[in-house]
């Protein structure tokens, strides 16, 4: 009894206060404000990297029930409005996150449940339901050590993805067409994530603060450039591109993008000069850890040269990145987008 009224008093502390601070509140707010969780558990599970929110809860599933009971009483004696938020996991594939690992429906509805304050404006209403709704950013990593791709079992230093088999490298998760923007410059950020339809958050793993910091964004080329174009009125951002367009002529190999150019020339014929020329420069930019750049790449083998080909075609003459963001999964999305490519790879042969 005397633990019961301990818990009840703890939830009721942590929940007026968090009450207090923004006019709503969840039961993953008082369960990282009580202690038991902590934030980087939470954006563990937010990513996909834990089953179940269950696992990382250091509790039996009789305190846990008994935790959100003491919080929906509270919730209701004060006259909050309960409203059901999604939480899905920020991959490829969108999934619903999982709170209990055995999907009971009554726990899991009351995890899911956000009270709002009554007394609230519908604009506020409405803003918090929207950040509620929001779909969240995927997250790429920038690995401590070299990794083995899941898809295509090569070792990797570069950035990877979680997948459900494993991590993926920027080539097999079809991201490899998009640039690093350091984190930095939050008008640059906000406006080239706006302009861009496919983004992704980079994070790396903090040995000091155990913890992932934030590094930058990755998002499309064209969108970078339109985002530097809203903001060339500040000299700093006009630094930054010229600093970022020294680097990449640093990188770039011209005798090596040549000759790639000529052998997609070579097998396809018909793609025009213009393009075989960007594919190239694309595929060969060094550290970008792209198909160019790997050893049948470098060897202008002809698989390699196809699969730079075909990753183009998709990302400029498909709706595979609009697939993606709206929550298809990649093998469903690159099975619809096939016929396009077929066409576009017959034509320019």
């Amino acid at each position: 009894m005397g633990q019961q009224r301990n818990l009840r008093i703890r939830v009721v502390a942590v929940a007026e206060k968090v009450l207090a601070a923004q006019k709503y509140i969840t039961p993953l707010d008082v369960a990282l404000g009580i202690g038991w969780l902590h934030q980087r558990n939470v954006d563990a599970w937010r990513q996909g990297r834990v089953d179940s929110l269950d696992e990382i809860l250091p509790i039996d599933p009789d305190r846990e029930a008994e935790f959100l009971e003491h919080l929906a009483d509270w919730a209701t004696a004060k006259g909050l409005r309960p409203q059901q938020a999604d939480y899905l996991a920020a991959t490829r594939d969108r999934r619903p996150l999982r709170f209990s690992a055995a999907s009971e429906g009554a726990l899991d509805a009351a995890w899911r449940a956000h009270w709002v304050a009554p007394d609230l404006t519908p604009a506020q209403e409405e803003r918090i339901t929207k950040k509620q709704a929001a779909v969240p950013d995927l997250v790429v990593i920038q690995p401590v050590k070299e990794f083995t791709c899941a898809d295509c079992g090569e070792a990797h230093e570069d950035l990877l993805i979680m997948d459900d088999a494993g991590p993926l490298c920027m080539t097999c998760a079809d991201m490899d067409h998009l640039i690093f923007l350091p984190a930095g410059d939050a008008a640059l950020t906000r406006r080239a994530k706006k302009a861009s339809k496919l983004s992704a958050v980079v994070v790396r793993w903090s040995k000091s603060r155990k913890r992932h910091e934030r590094q930058g964004l990755l998002v499309e080329e064209t969108a970078l450039e339109q985002a530097e174009q809203q903001c060339l009125a500040d000299a700093d951002i006009r630094l930054r591109r010229r600093e970022r367009d020294a680097v990449r002529r640093e990188h770039e190999d011209v005798e090596f993008q040549r000759r790639f150019a000529a052998g997609i020339a070579r097998q396809y014929p018909g793609c025009p000069p213009e393009r075989a020329e960007a594919i190239a420069r694309h595929a060969g930019l060094r550290g970008s850890g792209r198909v160019g750049r790997s050893a049948a790449g470098r060897d202008l083998e002809e698989e390699a040269i196809a699969l730079a080909v075909i990753a183009s075609i998709r990302h400029e003459e498909t709706d595979y990145d609009d697939l993606l963001m709206s929550g298809v999964a990649r093998a469903d999305a690159r099975a619809r987008i096939r016929p396009a490519i077929d066409e576009v790879l017959a034509a320019w042969r």
